[in-house]
């Protein structure tokens, strides 16, 4: 999946003391190394030359290792510095948009959003509370077929059939059990493939012999099927599993003061643009006004970004002392469509390209095809986790993602360099919004009649 049209000149190395290994060195910004993306080595140290069958299933499960020790791009200590793509946000920014000043909003309309009402859609009907019950309710699976099926049925009939439950918590409550089911798919799909090694290493006498403790650890050792191992895992910031994570030495309680502050910095950011977005959208809901919403909604988007990735996912990190923090890459210098998905939320990027497009590739299934397919599946995650908690189904979110593929398609094919950036851009500033902007226009019809 990842793309092989990234920006040009934005290569770095950065060596991360007490990784070790080919894991200690990483190349970043577009290239591969030991992860999800890249290709294991032949022949790790200590390990003797075994029978093809058992030397293909350890290639297997080497592969399956997908996290290192590292820094996110935006902290301090990655050495990071290639910002060009935010340069280029800029000029669009500054062409699509005329500046609004908040005091003047502030003057014109008063104070319009209130925190405390936010906090009240939680507390409204305390009584009855069907996303926390949802939550509390979780437990490790069983059968693991019929327990990740279940999952989302149970939890999107619920949604749909309680009528206290309000679409902030349905989000919520859908966005835990979407999180769940993809790490308890990973956790049996990595057990299974430490089930084949094992397999293969009782039949193969060189492999028994050999002195290799990567071997050891990554095939013999069952200590990993503990409740406090898949705990950990359930809390972690990552959806793919393996068998020993990448652990930071020790907790920095500077490091969580700063990412704590950043987080609740940001959420004073996210009320002052809806302070900015209120009388805009009330002035709004006539057709072709709702454009004055592109880019308020976008720079809402932006500010989740960094909230959610950088410094709350840092933030529990830090906290579990998982080392790997590579949760994004520099998506903001993507001169394609396909680099851009594939860079700006690395958890999922590595969950599918571990556990569907590769596993399709090895089937024999055409590149192209495959990468329509994780389209689709993403497509239909973004519609699950809207169209539930709002109950009704319009397609939006499902036919915008959709429309990724044959737009990748045109901008990798005619667009090259800072064209190619702008347009990423564009498709993020006017794309997302207008289907967020639907939703809410549906919404507000069907709940407050007219638009008139």
């Amino acid at each position: 999946m990842s793309d092989t049209k990234g920006p040009s000149a934005r290569r770095r190395r950065t060596t991360i003391p007490g990784g070790g290994g080919a894991g200690s060195v990483k190349q970043a910004n577009g290239t591969k190394g030991h992860d999800a993306g890249g290709k294991p080595p032949q022949n790790p140290a200590g390990v003797k030359a075994a029978a093809p069958e058992v030397s293909k299933h350890f290639v297997s499960i080497l592969f399956c290792s997908c996290h290192v020790l590292q820094e996110s791009l935006l902290s301090s200590a990655s050495g990071y510095s290639n910002y060009r793509g935010i340069l280029n946000w800029c000029v669009v920014m500054l062409v699509l948009s005329n500046a609004r000043l908040f005091l003047e909003n502030i003057i014109k309309y008063g104070i319009l959003v209130d925190p405390i009402q936010v906090v009240s859609l939680f507390l409204k009907d305390p009584y009855s509370w069907p996303a926390a019950c949802l939550i509390i309710g979780m437990k490790p699976p069983i059968l693991h077929i019929f327990n990740l099926i279940f999952m989302l049925t149970f939890s999107s009939a619920t949604v749909l059939s309680v009528t206290s439950m309000t679409p902030v918590g349905g989000v919520f409550s859908l966005g835990i059990y979407t999180v769940l089911f993809l790490k308890l798919y990973s956790y049996q799909d990595a057990n299974r493939w430490c089930r084949e090694i094992r397999q293969a290493k009782a039949k193969s006498p060189d492999v028994q012999q050999s002195n290799g403790s990567a071997v050891h650890s990554l095939v013999s050792y069952p200590g990993n099927l503990t409740h406090r191992d898949m705990y950990y895992f359930v809390f972690a910031p990552t959806l793919c599993y393996q068998l020993n994570f990448p652990r930071s030495p020790r907790i920095r309680k500077r490091f969580l003061i700063r990412r704590l502050f950043e987080m609740v910095r940001r959420r004073l950011q996210h009320y002052k643009l809806q302070q900015w977005m209120v009388p805009t959208i009330q002035n709004s809901m006539k057709p072709f006004r709702v454009c004055t919403l592109f880019v308020p909604n976008h720079l809402i988007w932006l500010i989740f970004f960094y909230w959610f990735f950088h410094s709350s996912m840092n933030f529990v990190a830090e906290l579990l002392q998982f080392g790997d923090r590579e949760f994004y890459r520099d998506w903001w210098n993507s001169e394609t469509v396909t680099y851009f998905w594939a860079n700006w939320n690395i958890p999922v990027h590595k969950w599918c390209l571990r556990h569907f497009y590769k596993p399709m590739l090895k089937r024999g299934t055409n590149k192209f095809l495959a990468q329509t397919a994780v389209f689709l599946v993403s497509a239909f995650l973004h519609e699950y986790l809207v169209s539930v908690p709002l109950k009704m189904f319009r397609l939006w979110a499902f036919m915008g993602m959709m429309a990724q593929v044959p737009l990748a398609w045109f901008v990798g094919r005619y667009l090259n360099g800072n064209y190619g950036n702008a347009a990423v851009w564009l498709s993020l500033i006017i794309g997302q919004p207008i289907a967020v902007l639907m939703y809410f226009h549906d919404y507000y019809v069907i709940h407050h009649g007219s638009t008139k």
